[in-house]
């Protein structure tokens, strides 16, 4: 039984830290051409009044503890970080899921900000083994903040409204050599900014079914995307209080 559990978390970390597995190799796998991108640079240019904000502004912009009363919130290390063209997919419509799943923000944007956001589990977590092994399971959202230039925050979030109409049976995503394979997209509900899609995803690791969360919301010329997981294999809800502060920030 403890065997058996043990090869399911290790399955459910894998679709917990997407982002980690497919930057196994360092990300040396790099697409040479992406008419998705072009577009968006080309809706860009459309309107160049509308500049992209800088790193260093969506730094202060992207949520924080003291945002989120009752998380944890980090900052991912450099390297686990993923970065336009470090992330496909076997069909090119879906390349948008898989680079928001795998914390990336997905079409051309000028800069991004990425959070890791955890619950903390109550007290009695830590003074009863069973209790504990449930807090492991807590669901984690990696928060992906990025800013557009012209137009592009629009065509990225049309370019993932596509994708979750023409991927709903499925794909695989990969980078690095390596690959999650996604068995079903499945339409979900989140709200907040100006537009707001969401998607229940459905994945198979090593013949285990995992269910995560992934819900994209704009907010003028920002896309904020918000991929969660668990180690418990299933989550259950969008996370509604991470999604209203960071929207919240965004106002």
């Amino acid at each position: 039984m403890r065997a058996r559990a043990v090869r399911h978390a290790a399955a459910a970390a894998a679709v917990t830290s997407l982002a980690l597995l497919l930057t196994a190799c360092g990300g040396e796998e790099k697409k040479t051409e992406d008419t998705g991108k072009a577009d968006a640079s080309a809706s860009a240019a459309a309107k160049p009044d509308v500049k992209a904000l800088s790193a260093a502004e969506l730094e202060k912009l992207v949520v924080g503890e003291a945002d989120l009363k009752g998380y944890k919130v980090q900052k991912p290390k450099a390297a686990d970080v993923l970065n336009p063209g470090d992330v496909s997919a076997d069909k090119p419509a879906c390349e948008p899921l898989a680079e928001a799943m795998a914390w990336v923000a997905p079409g051309t944007p000028g800069a991004k900000a990425v959070r890791q956001t955890i619950r903390i589990p109550g007290k009695d977590a830590a003074s009863d083994p069973g209790n504990a092994l449930g807090a492991l399971g807590t669901p984690t959202t990696a928060v992906t903040l990025g800013s557009y230039a012209g137009q592009g925050a629009e065509q990225a979030l049309a370019s993932l409204k596509t994708a979750g109409t023409e991927c709903a049976g499925g794909f695989t995503a990969l980078g690095s050599g390596q690959k999650i394979k996604v068995t079903k997209v499945a339409a979900d509900s989140a709200t907040g900014g100006d537009e707001a899609l969401a998607w229940t995803i459905t994945s198979d690791v090593e013949g285990t079914v995992m269910v995560s969360k992934l819900a994209v919301l704009r907010k003028g010329n920002n896309l904020a995307g918000f991929a969660t997981s668990s180690l418990a294999g299933e989550v259950k809800e969008q996370p509604t209080a991470v999604i209203a502060a960071q929207v919240a920030k965004l106002r």
